[in-house]
């Protein structure tokens, strides 16, 4: 019997509780032993019951209370109705006597004998001069044992209690004594962390708060040191046969582009040239605001690829954003001598079937590949891919970013997002994803005035609508949904996020659809001219009435969020999105980031009733900060990271409970797990040494299946 002996072999753990336990995740002594306490309680903290009493007389406070009582009276059960038993008995200390109640268990009634003491815990009730203790927890007194001071306080499931765990969990360390330790003597010692051992007894039963937070302490720096090190391992197998471009001089596209970089933008190039000339795959993250620059130094990098004989493939997540690149890269690169191609799944079968001959290496080969999910279909193989960009990275999965570099083992990776989702931004926090930061903007731009208003506001807010447009500006008004009746996981435009989408209840304010406000803001504008657009109109609808929007035939656009990207309409300096609860940071942030793109000053209003505390916070957040990169960590302390290593398949780029410790206070044990797991993987990359071998088992199972999806 050993740490990965199944949880059966336990006394008491038969089919029944084993498949309870089943349910919570736990399948082995290991994944027992790593069910730790949800919160504890400390019920060595012990009152009298005169002390309980004055407590609730002078605060009317009724806080969870331990105390140590004899048993004054035998336990009587009666049946006070059908499926109704009640047993009763009193109780007292030297400082006097109270009743104690349990209902539906009957079985008690031989446990608490006449004379015996318990510690008993709960929250106390007191009513008509008389303290009551009702369903407490209870622990025997036994002379010469201790009870432990800090009771822990488990996940729960149908089938399982909390005495049941903590029992099974005894046993457990009882079993296994000293656990094998995982981290390197010399780690533990340099960064004063607790053995494996003793911080699995101290974080299931503490000695006492010091012991607890040692516990946690070891825990905290476990996990952050195990993922970086399975990171940094994963990063040290990176393909060292990437195509290393031995000509760097981008100065012919300088020369084409009609602008002159800004500094930020010509850091990031200087960045992304030094990758690409390695052997060793580049991967990584162009962070930038809307309007930032992004683009061009995404075509300076593709440039790199296809005058070095490669080619590059760049996914975008909508058809509109896929023919502006298109439209404005497809010039450039022609005036340069390379060929430039549009694939999306609008395309007429024989027209993607030709295309899709021709990236395999065809007559009319193209250097350059724009396109959106098209690229992923099996249908498409590329030639010689040397270089594979993700525009909008947040509106693509993990699965989807993987499959497309699977069409080449060891093409660079360059993804860009103006506001990186939790998971990426994690992976930028452990190392494993290289950065470089925009963080200019164009000269004159100015600050998106952002501001949280409810409906008592909407007459307000109609007659500032019609105000923007006598002064010649024009709004954008964002719904959650097309129709009202819909949800927003069947919306065919919200791909953003359906995990973040589907935490909502019945509770929420009713969506708005585009097409019912559309006709109601026309009812109440009747003066504006007013149009809406959507995901399920044709194509050849969409781009007039956005072209009517583009060119000013149109003062007010409603959408959903169809128009999140690849909109650029300079006189639009309002926008209003409805049921802003329903949307994450990064998509907020998006959206705030179609005005503002002229001279005239434009504002974000975020229109929402809820009274959920954590969509509050997040519209919060989006009225005090403007910079995407500031508002990406917001997002990442909400929502933590998602998961980095595959979990039966599924890989979530939210909400997995291992989040970077973002805390001032815990700074310094965060960079020094990070800092001490890159050490070892320097100097054993293969964790062959034999003091690595456990470490090595744990990193390997972390890594299995995974390998192409972590970026």
């Amino acid at each position: 019997m050993d740490i990965f002996s199944p949880v059966s072999v336990l006394r008491g753990v038969g089919e029944a509780k084993a498949k309870a336990f089943n349910k919570l995740g736990i399948f082995s002594i290991y994944d027992l032993l790593h069910h730790f306490p949800k919160a504890y309680q400390h019920r060595g903290a012990v009152s009298t019951i005169a002390e309980t009493v004055m407590k609730i007389k002078q605060t009317g406070e009724l806080a969870p209370t331990s105390l140590v009582l004899t048993v004054g009276t035998d336990a009587v059960t009666k049946m006070i109705r059908r499926g109704m038993v009640l047993t009763k008995f009193k109780a007292y200390d030297e400082s006097g006597v109270c009743e104690i109640t349990y209902f539906n268990q009957g079985y008690l009634k031989d446990t608490f004998k006449k004379g015996s003491t318990f510690r008993f815990w709960c929250r106390p009730t007191y009513e008509y001069g008389h303290l009551n203790l009702n369903s407490p927890a209870y622990e025997m007194c036994i002379p010469g044992r201790k009870l432990d001071e800090i009771v822990p306080v488990y996940p729960l499931t149908k089938g399982l209690t909390q005495k049941a765990i903590a029992a099974h969990v005894r046993d457990a360390l009882r079993i296994v004594g000293n656990i094998p330790e995982h981290l390197p003597t010399r780690v533990l010692i340099d960064n004063n962390v607790a053995s494996l051992s003793y911080a699995l007894k101290n974080i299931h039963f503490p000695e006492n708060l010091e012991a607890l937070y040692k516990a946690r302490k070891r825990f905290d720096f476990d996990r952050i040191f195990c993922i970086s090190a399975a990171l940094a391992s994963n990063t040290a197998k990176r393909n060292e046969n990437a195509p290393a471009m031995k000509n760097t001089d981008y100065s012919p596209i300088l020369s084409a582009l009609p602008f002159t970089l800004t500094g930020a933008q010509a850091r990031a190039a200087s960045e992304i040239s030094a990758d690409m000339s390695k052997k060793r795959q580049m991967c990584r993250i162009l962070c930038g605001d809307v309007g930032s620059g992004k683009t061009a130094v995404a075509a300076i990098a593709a440039y790199i690829s296809v005058s070095n004989g490669y080619q590059c493939a760049l996914m975008v997540p909508t058809e509109i954003l896929a023919k502006q690149h298109y439209s404005e890269l497809c010039p450039l690169f022609e005036k340069l001598g390379f060929r430039c191609s549009l694939l999306t799944g609008s395309l007429k079968a024989s027209e993607k079937k030709k295309l899709q001959a021709d990236i395999a290496g065809g007559e009319n080969c193209p250097d350059l590949i724009i396109g959106t999910h098209a690229l992923l279909t099996d249908k498409v193989i590329f030639k010689n891919l040397g270089l594979i960009i993700t525009d909008e990275q947040h509106r693509f999965g993990a699965n989807q970013r993987a499959a497309l570099g699977e069409k080449s083992e060891n093409a660079h990776t360059l993804v860009m997002s103006a506001t990186p989702i939790p998971r990426t931004l994690s992976l930028v926090y452990y190392g494993d994803l290289d950065r470089s930061v925009l963080d200019e903007l164009p000269p004159g731009r100015l600050k998106v005035g952002t501001f949280t208003v409810d409906e008592s506001y909407r007459a307000r807010l109609n007659g500032f609508i019609k105000k923007q447009a006598e002064e010649g500006h024009r709004t954008y008004v964002v719904c959650p949904a097309i129709e009202e009746s819909e949800s927003m996981a069947d919306d065919p435009d919200n791909i953003y996020d359906i995990d973040f989408m589907c935490e909502f209840t019945e509770n929420e304010p009713q969506l708005k659809g585009a097409v019912e406000y559309a006709s109601k803001l026309k009812e109440q504008l009747p003066t504006l001219r007013i149009g809406f657009v959507h995901g399920k109109l044709k194509t050849a609808e969409k781009d007039s009435v956005m072209s009517d929007f583009a060119e000013g035939r149109l003062d007010v656009l409603v959408s959903t969020t169809v128009i999140e990207v690849g909109v650029n309409v300079p006189e639009a300096t309002l926008m209003v999105v409805e049921n802003a609860e329903r949307f994450g940071l990064s998509q907020l942030h998006q959206l705030r980031g179609r005005v503002g793109r002229g001279k005239a000053k434009s504002y974000c209003i975020l229109v929402s009733d809820t009274k959920n505390e954590t969509s509050r916070q997040r519209l919060e957040i989006m009225c005090n900060l403007s910079d995407g990169y500031l508002i990406a960590e917001e997002d990442l302390k909400l929502r933590g990271p998602g998961d980095f290593f595959a979990n039966g398949g599924i890989i979530r780029q939210h909400g997995a409970a291992l989040a970077p410790i973002t805390e001032e206070s815990d700074k310094e044990l965060y960079e020094n797990a990070v800092s001490a797991a890159k050490a070892l993987i320097d100097s054993d990359p293969t964790l062959s040494s034999s003091e690595h071998t456990n470490l090595a088992k744990i990193i390997q199972k972390m890594l299995i299946g995974t390998e192409n999806t972590i970026n």
